[in-house]
């Protein structure tokens, strides 16, 4: 990921959801992903860098896009990208 960081605003609204999980994956059958925090895009990071990396499959950041850079909703690697870009790594 190239970005410069200062293209990202951080302080945007975000909400950081979790997938309701049997034995560790995903349950879509049900009603999607459910709220955890609500906060900034930079509180959303933090709370989902202190998952434990063997679950953060199960989370989702959803924010307003920042196009190019950022999508409205953020899982896996690429948040993890931004975290680490952001210094919370």
């Amino acid at each position: 990921m190239d970005y410069e960081p200062e293209a990202v605003n951080f302080d945007k609204p975000a909400i950081l959801c979790k997938w309701p999980s049997l034995g560790n994956h995903r349950r879509t059958d049900g009603t999607g992903p459910y709220m955890l925090v609500d906060g900034t895009l930079d509180e959303c990071l933090r709370a989902f860098m202190a998952k434990p990396a063997s679950n953060r499959h199960l989370y989702e950041i959803h924010t307003t896009a920042q196009p190019p850079v950022l999508a409205d909703v953020l899982a896996g690697e690429v948040v993890v990208e931004f975290a680490r870009l952001r210094g919370l790594l």
